[in-house]
């Protein structure tokens, strides 16, 4: 299916949110994340189904100083 991720088109075969977010390769545990602009918790991205052209947005922390 088509998503929009982080404002790029990716395809996946994920149908919840918790895989897609391993598909794309998103597996740090400091990772927030919104889907169609509003903000999905950890707990919920297991049971979150996508759905073709939903918007996704991974926020993760920047390192350094």
């Amino acid at each position: 299916m088509n998503l929009i991720v982080n404002a790029q088109p990716r395809e996946v075969t994920a149908q919840t949110l918790a895989d897609a977010l391993s598909e794309l390769g998103f597996t740090g545990p400091a990772i927030a994340t919104a889907l169609n602009g509003q903000f999905v918790p950890r707990e919920a991205r297991q049971t979150t189904s996508l759905k073709s052209g939903d918007q996704l947005e991974v926020l993760a922390p920047m390192q350094g100083g």
